[in-house]
Order: C-alpha cells, then structure tokens, then sequence
C-alpha cells in the first residue's frame, strides 16, 4: 500500500531545510557581533594603554615635582639665600641638597639666587659646586628665567637644551619664597633622551606612542624624522613632517582630530577616542593630554596586529559553515520546486485568468494532498466570485448613485454656510472704523487686524470730537462666530456709554460698559461655560493740551520714542469678570516723537519659538523699542514679520489686533478733528 505525504510532512522536511538555511543571517550576525566586539576592546584596550602610559610618563615627573618642593621649601635653603656669603649656612644647604640629589631622577639639582643671578648645577660629579655661571636679564638665552619669576605660578615644568650644560632636560622649577619675597629658584630635572627612550622601548605590538604638544607638533615618535628638535616654540605649518595633522590625508578626520585634542586639554584624565586612515591603513587613535608636561600622548592602534582578539580559529570554521550551507541551499531549492513551486505556479496562473474576468479555467485536482484540496477549494471560489461579481456590480451603481446624491447635499450645505460666515465678515467689517481713522487720523495710525477664523472677537474703535479723539482697542470673549456676534452686542453698548458719559473719560466709559454689560448679560442668566467678558483699552487723546488719558481692563498701553519705553498699566480684571473692579485713569504727557501701541492678548499670546512658548511682553517691549523711529506702515509689516517668525509652523491660536498711533504730529496740520456729522460717527 502507498504513502501519501501530505503536504504538512513535505513543510516539515523542507522547514528543516529553512532551519538549517537560517545559519547564514546567524552566520552574519556573528561576524557583526564578533567585530562589535572587536572594536568594543579594541577601544578599551587603547584607552587603558594611553592611561597606562600617561602615568608611567606623569608619576616621575610628579615625584621630581614633590622632591623640588621640599628643595625649595626647605629652611636651610631660604635661609642659604638671605644670606648667600655665609659660609655656614651654605655648608648646610649643600650637605641637605646631597640628599636631595641622590633622590632626584637624573641625579642632579639646580639653584638660582634671585639676588646676584647665580645658577648653581650639581650631579654625580660635583657635588658642592660653585655658580656655574650668572643670569643675565638682557641676553635673550635666560629670558626664560626672569619670564617664570614674573609669573603668578608657584612651579613650571620646561623642556629645554641649556647651550652651557649642553643637555637636554625636563626641569622642574620652584620658586623659592620667604614671608612673601622671592629668594630664588630651585628644582632637579630628568634627562630627557632616557625619559622618552624608555617610554617607547615599552610600547606593545600593533600599538605606535607619540607625543605632541598642544600646537600638534610631534617631540616623540619611534621614526625620529617625524619629531620636532630644539626648543623652538613659534607656530609650525599643519603641513609639516614634524606636525601630527600631516599624517592624515582626509581634512576631515585632520578636524576630528583636532577637536579630540582640544577636548582632551579641555579635560585633562580624559581619554577621546576615533577612527582614522594613516598612510591609507585604519587606525585607532587615543589622545590624552598630561597637564603637568602639557603633552598630548597620541595612541595608534593597529586592530589588525595588536593582541585583542585570537581568531586563527574563525576562518576554518566559516569555510565549513559555508560548504555545508551551500548543500543545504541546493537540496531546499530542488525539494521547493518540484513539490510546492510548480503546483503554486499552475494555481497563480488560474488566479490571474480569474483576475481578467475568465471563469472558465478549472485546476486538477487529482492529488490526494493539501495541494489537490486547495485546488478543489480554489474551483469552488472561484464560481462564488464569478456570483458575487455580477451582484456586486449592482450594488456598487445603488451606492455610488446614493454617495452622490448625499455629496451634492454636503457640498450645498457647505456652501451656504461659507457665504453666511463670508457675509458676517463684511458685516462686522462694517463697524470698524477705517474710514473714519483715515479721515481723522491719517497718517498718524496703522491697524493690524487678524481674525483667527473668518470672523473674529476683536475689533478697534474710534471717536473724534473737536477737543480731540478716543482711540482704542476691544478683545471679547472667544473667536469665530460667537465672538463676531459678542463684537455686536460690545459695539452697541461702547456707543450707549459714549453718548452718555462723552469720549473724553476712559475710566468712566470703561466702569459704564462693564454696568450695562452685566445689566445685558446676567451671569446667573448664563451657563457657566460662557464667557461674556471683555478686555478694552482705550485712550483719550487731547491734541491742544498735549496730554493722553488711558484707562485699560486687562490691556496695556505702551509708548516709546525708540529710546525710551514707558507702559501704562490698565487693570487687572476683564469687563464682566465675577468680581467687578473700579477703573481709574493713568494722565501722561503727549511727547513729541513718540508712538503709542495697543494690542489684544492674541498677539502676546502666540505660541512659538522652540518650545511652544508665547511671544511675551518682552519680546513686544523689544520690538516696539526697535520699531519706534521708523514709518507706521512699516512697523505693521515689521510685527506681523516678526510674529509670523516667532511661530513658524504653528496656527494662529485667537484673534490678533494691533493699533498703533502716532503723537509725533501737530494736531493743527495733520489731525483732522471735528464734530460728529451724519454718517461720520465712529468706534
């Protein structure tokens, strides 16, 4: 009797196969993960080294350092130098320097008398010596002497080839002090070719040691025609041999590398690391900076040679991995095709014919596997779909037609309520009082006037009388419709109180509106999520008596003539806030030279910026400053600039409103005053 695999034993057999296959991504991952690794310690390893080296270089120049401390600090050394003609107290000092001597890295100390200039050396071979020669200010070979006694620093450490001792040495020089006075210098000193010898016979395989100075100029390298001799100390061309940039190729690892060393001053003890191509090989570099020599110690790292990771044994391992994945690859790819590709292939084919509208094409479906199941499954789906096609198309007409019509309808009702709000807007455009600014205040004012939504809560008034004008600004309660139509109801209510009270008074109107206000609106009339409050600012200007009256509720007035600013303050509740407030009126001169602005929060509230802040009374005092002096319409294109700037790609958050009038002008040529007439009345 035969066995039928079925299709579930065939995807065993070949996901077998796929597992076998998924080596090669666990393969890669590997060799990520082993190089990841890698560089993991190779950083590791060149900061360690680079610290291990710092010390090695730092702790004997730290010893020679303690050691000429005490040298200088010692009693029989000060007391030597104020008197340097004793013979006793020299025999002293030259028995205790002995000792210091013997401890000191080179065997050797030295000692300056500040008073006379002498320089007395001492090593191995003459213990008590005389002055080997004197200090002289004007010759330019001991400036460094006299450079370092001027200085505020209690040490230095110096690298230099003394002419008359013919060495090279690393000295350490202390200066000498005595209640305050300087006495003098003393220090030892190391030999500087075995310094340096010794730090480089110590380097590791795969790893380069250098030294440069804070300008970059290479003093150890092991290939000597790289390093820097002399003492020169004038800057050095990047380009140079013997300056540590000129071994990159690629300006902008030269960049990276200076920033790593400016860091590493920047931070002495910390060690910064980068990759980069010297001689066009890969490299690790490793910079720390040793504030006692101010070095930079420079570790190349060469992951190739240097001793991190053994991986003589990864190679044969790949190979075997890779021929046995390539077996498996072709017995998958075989099994695949002709068990599951072929018969898929036979069912896309039927698909597609489905796909074009031919119903006609049957798949066999002799096989007693999945395959002949879902062949059988796919014949029968394939009649459904051609049923529920032809149904379908049907319903898609019904719909389609019914999707229009309801379309039609939207786009009616959308329609007229945009002409509606459109009409509002020319409606409430209607109160404002351009005309009658233009008439009466022109060129002395300019408006900006932003409505977040078509229609808006904001709105600006003016009245003219033959004493003078009330100019100002109101702010209602919210935006869009329902602040438009609370710009109505304020309009009427402002004209009541003028007509009652008279423009000249702002307090008064302001304590009169917010009356009948309340009188209109009663708050326990209204739903507390209603707001019928309003901030008003308005100013009574009196061109012959040069004088400005401003009352405000919620609203600043500021004034400024480019070099001053002064802000009128107005009160700190809103018209129709729960607690009521008595308005008083602020009385200031009218300056020659000077602009005056009003503005609704809209504008100081604006968020923007980085952080979404509001544009803030700050930044507007700032601005009005700057603004001052030049023409009114170009302060008005100026801050609508700057608070579109300000708030980048963030909407408009309330209606924004901005008056700006001028004083600077004589009433008598420039303000046309007069008394209401039919068709002239404005707020």
């Amino acid at each position: 009797m035969a066995v039928h695999l079925g299709l579930r034993g065939k995807s065993v057999a070949t996901l077998l196969l796929a597992c076998l296959l998924a080596l090669i991504p666990a393969l890669l991952i590997g060799w990520v993960a082993v190089d990841e690794v890698r560089r993991h310690f190779a950083t590791a390893y060149a900061e360690q080294y680079t610290l291990l080296q710092m010390h090695r270089i730092s702790a004997p120049v730290a010893r020679e350092l303690a050691l000429s401390r005490r040298l200088a600090n010692s009693v029989v050394t000060r007391e030597w130098l104020r008197q340097p003609d004793d013979p006793e107290r020299q025999a002293r000092f030259f028995a205790e320097a002995e000792g210091f001597r013997q401890q000191f890295g080179s065997n050797a100390y030295f000692l300056i008398d500040h008073a006379t200039g002498d320089y007395y050396f001492a090593d191995r071979h003459d213990a008590e010596p005389s002055p080997d020669y004197r200090l002289s200010p004007d010759g330019a070979r001991n400036a460094w002497y006299f450079d370092d006694m001027a200085s505020t620093s209690t040490y230095a450490i110096a690298i230099r080839a003394d002419p008359v001792l013919e060495r090279s040495m690393l000295w350490v020089q202390v200066k000498v002090r005595d209640q305050g006075a300087l006495l003098g210098l003393a220090g030892g000193a190391l030999d500087l070719d075995e310094f340096l010898t010794h730090f480089l016979r110590a380097r590791a395989p795969g790893v380069t040691p250098l030294i440069v100075d804070p300008r970059g100029m290479i003093r150890v390298h092991p290939d000597r025609s790289n390093v820097r001799s002399g003492t020169d100390v004038t800057p050095f061309d990047t380009d140079s041999d013997q300056h540590i940039l000129s071994l990159f190729d690629d300006a902008e690892q030269r960049d990276d590398f200076r920033r790593a060393m400016q860091q590493a001053v920047r931070r002495p003890g910390s060690i910064r690391t980068l990759h980069a191509e010297i001689d066009g090989e890969a490299r690790l570099l490793s910079v720390g900076y040793i504030p006692e020599l101010q070095w930079l110690l420079v570790t190349s790292l060469d992951m190739l040679t240097a001793p991190i990771v053994q991986g003589r044994w990864f190679w044969p391992l790949v190979g075997a991995l890779i021929l046995i994945l390539a077996t498996l690859v072709a017995a998958f790819g075989y099994a695949s095709n002709r068990l599951v590709l072929k018969p898929l292939q036979r069912l896309t084919q039927s698909a597609r014919a489905i796909a074009d509208g031919d119903y006609a094409s049957r798949l066999p479906n002799e096989r007693r596997d999945e395959i002949g199941t879902l062949s059988r499954a796919f014949s029968h789906m394939a009649q459904q779909v051609e049923d529920h096609t032809r149904n379908l198309e049907t319903q898609v007409r019904e719909r389609t037609h019914e999707l229009e019509t309801a379309h039609a309808a939207m786009a009616a009702a959308h329609k007229q309520l945009g002409d509606s709000i459109q009409y509002a807007s020319i409606i409430q455009r209607a109160i404002l009082p351009d005309e009658q600014l233009n008439e009466g205040l022109a060129p002395c004012h300019a408006v900006l006037w932003k409505p977040r939504d078509t229609v808006g809560g904001d709105f600006y008034l003016f009245r003219a009388t033959p004493e003078g004008y009330l100019i100002g600004i109101v702010d209602c309660a919210g935006h869009g419709v329902p602040g438009a139509l609370m710009t109505m109801l304020s309009r009427a209510i402002i004209d009541n109180a003028i007509n009652h009270h008279g423009a000249a008074d702002p307090a008064a109107l302001l304590n009169e509106i917010d009356r009948q206000s309340r009188e209109l609106l009663p708050e326990a009339q209204l739903p507390s999520s209603i707001a019928t409050n309003m901030d008003v600012g308005l100013a009574w200007v009196d061109p012959a008596g040069r004088r400005l009256t401003y009352a405000g509720a919620k609203l600043d007035l500021y004034g400024s003539d480019g070099r001053q600013l002064e802000r009128l303050k107005g009160g700190k509740r809103a018209l129709g806030h729960r607690r009521p407030l008595q308005y008083s009126n602020h009385h200031v001169p009218l300056r020659p030279g000077w602009r005056y602005y009003l503005c609704s929060d809209g504008f100081l509230d604006q968020a923007g910026g980085e952080h979404g802040f509001g544009f803030g009374n700050s930044r507007f005092e700032e601005l009005v400053r700057s603004q001052a002096t030049a023409p009114l319409d170009a302060q008005i294109v100026a801050f609508e600039r700057a608070l579109n700037d300000y708030r980048g790609h963030r909407p408009q958050r309330d209606d924004i409103t901005l008056l700006i009038f001028s004083s600077a002008l004589d009433a008598s040529e420039h303000l046309h005053l007069h008394k209401p007439g039919p068709g002239r009345e404005s707020t």
